[in-house]
C-alpha cells in the first residue's frame, strides 16, 4: 500500500520548516507573482531555493502555486520565472489556466504540473483531458462526495494522483470562484486578493425604502449568511484513504506557524496510527482536541458525505474560536541544566501554567518558575515581541518545540 501524502501550507520560510518538522510530506507555497495569496508573505526566488534545499535534505517535496486566472499582461515574465523554478529544483507547479499550462509545458517540458482546485474539476472526463495534456496530479474541487471521488479514482490511470482538501477554511462560492470581492471592493479573488466579503455582516434593503436596513436576525451581533464553517476530516482518515485520494491537503498559507504545527501534528499522528495497525485502527479523539487549541471556526465535513445542510454555515458570528495563546518556540535546549532558549511570541509570566509540545509526541504541562532575559537577568514577565528568554523545562525538548497557554477571558 502506497502511503498517502500529507501536504501543508507554507506562507513563509518559518512556516515551511515548521510544516516539515511537524510531519508534512510536502509543502505548497507561493512566489512573488502568479499565485493566489497576496496576504501571505510569499517567497523570493532565493527563499524558494532555501526552502527547497531544506525540504529535499529531509526527503520532502515543494510545490509552487501559479494558479491565478491571468489577463494578457499577467503572462509577462512567466517563461523566465518558471525556468528559474525548474533550475532550483521545485518539484511541481500548480496551475489552473490552460494558457499558463501551455507556456510551462513549452518552456520547461519536464516540469511536473498539478491542476489547481481553481479549475473546478468534478468529473473523470475532465481529469483525462488534463492527463492527456501531461498533468500528473489533479486537485479536486471541494464540492465532491466520497462516492463521487471513489468513482473518479476507479477510472483514472495509476500514474495520476488525486489531491483534495481535508482541513481548513471553506469558500462560500464554487471552489473559490467567488466574484463578491471584485464587485464590492475591486479586489480580484482570482488574482489572489480576496477581501473575504463572505465574512461581512449583511442586512436587507427594500428598493422603495433606500437607507432603511432590515437585519436578517440571528442574534444581537448581526447575521453572516455566507459564512462557512471550517473543514475538518481528522475523524475520517480511513474513509479518505479508501476513497483513493493520494494527497491530503491542509489549507492555510496565511495562518500562523503555531497553526501549521498544531494541525499537521494531529493529522500526522492519525495517519501514522492508521498505517501502523490498519485493521484495528481507532480514531483518537485527543487529536481533534489538539486541533481545537488553534484559532478556528466550528467544523464541518464539507461535501464528503453529501451536500451540506444549513448546519455547515455559521450565521451568528464571523469570529474565530481562540482558546489558547501561542507563547513561544524553543530555539535550543541544554539537557544537563534543562534550560531552554525560547523565542517569545506572546507575553508570559512567572507562575503561569503552560503546555509544551513537539512533533509526534504528547504535550506536557508545567508552571513557569523562573525566566531570564538574554543577558542572564531574572525577569518576572516576557513582554516584548520575539524576545529571547531562557527557562527551565522539566521534560526534554528540542528545537521547534512550542509553548502555549489557556487564553485568559
Amino acid at each position: 500500500m502506497r502511503k498517502v501524502e500529507l501536504l501543508a501550507p507554507a506562507g513563509d520560510l518559518e512556516k515551511l520548516k515548521m510544516a516539515i518538522i511537524y510531519g508534512a510530506d510536502a509543502v505548497y507555497l507561493g512566489g512573488e507573482a502568479f499565485g493566489l495569496r497576496k496576504r501571505s508573505k510569499n517567497f523570493s526566488v532565493d527563499q524558494i531555493k532555501e526552502g527547497v534545499d531544506f525540504a529535499h535534505e529531509r526527503g520532502k517535496k515543494v510545490y509552487l502555486t501559479l494558479n491565478i486566472v491571468p489577463h494578457n499582461k499577467d503572462l509577462v515574465g512567466l517563461e523566465e520565472y518558471v525556468t528559474e523554478l525548474y533550475n532550483i529544483d521545485v518539484d511541481a507547479v500548480i496551475v489552473s489556466d490552460p494558457g499558463m499550462f501551455t507556456i510551462i509545458k513549452k518552456v520547461v517540458p519536464k516540469m511536473e504540473i498539478h491542476i489547481s482546485t481553481q479549475a473546478s474539476i468534478t468529473n473523470y472526463e475532465t481529469i483525462m483531458f488534463w492527463y492527456n495534456l501531461g498533468a500528473r496530479r489533479i486537485v479536486l474541487a471541494r464540492e465532491l462526495s466520497f462516492e463521487e471521488i471513489k468513482e473518479i479514482t476507479s477510472k483514472i490511470p495509476e500514474d495520476l494522483d488525486i489531491e483534495a482538501f481535508i482541513h481548513g477554511a471553506m469558500c462560500m462560492s464554487y471552489s473559490g470562484r467567488c466574484l463578491l470581492s471584485n464587485y464590492m471592493t475591486g479586489r480580484d479573488a482570482n488574482m489572489g486578493d480576496c477581501a473575504q466579503p463572505c465574512r461581512y455582516k449583511y442586512a436587507v434593503v427594500e428598493e422603495k425604502r433606500p437607507g432603511e436596513y432590515f437585519p436578517i436576525e440571528e442574534n444581537d451581533e448581526g447575521t453572516f449568511i455566507f459564512n462557512s464553517k471550517d473543514l475538518c476530516m481528522i475523524e475520517f482518515i480511513p474513509e479518505l484513504i479508501n476513497s483513493g485520494i493520494y494527497s491530503f491537503k491542509v489549507e492555510g498559507r496565511v495562518k500562523s506557524s503555531y497553526y501549521v504545527a498544531t494541525v499537521l501534528r494531529s493529522y500526522r499522528m492519525a495517519i501514522d496510527a492508521y498505517y501502523k495497525d490498519t485493521e484495528n485502527y481507532i480514531y483518537n479523539t485527543k487529536l481533534l482536541e489538539e486541533i481545537k487549541k488553534v484559532s478556528h471556526r466550528d467544523f464541518t465535513t464539507g461535501f464528503y458525505f453529501g451536500k451540506p445542510t444549513d448546519e455547515a454555515q455559521i450565521y451568528s458570528t464571523s469570529s474565530y474560536i481562540r482558546g489558547y495563546d501561542f507563547l513561544g518556540m524553543v530555539l535550543d535546549y541544554d539537557k544537563e541544566t534543562q534550560i531552554a532558549t525560547i523565542e517569545q511570541r506572546n507575553r508570559m509570566f512567572i507562575g503561569e501554567e503552560i503546555e509544551i509540545f513537539g512533533p509526534g509526541v504528547d504535550y506536557f504541562t508545567q508552571k513557569i518558575d523562573k525566566m531570564w532575559d538574554d543577558s542572564g537577568n531574572e525577569i518576572e514577565v516576557a513582554p516584548h515581541a520575539q524576545q529571547i528568554i531562557k527557562m527551565k523545562l522539566e521534560n526534554e525538548v528540542s528545537k521547534y518545540y512550542l509553548l502555549r497557554k489557556v487564553r485568559e477571558e
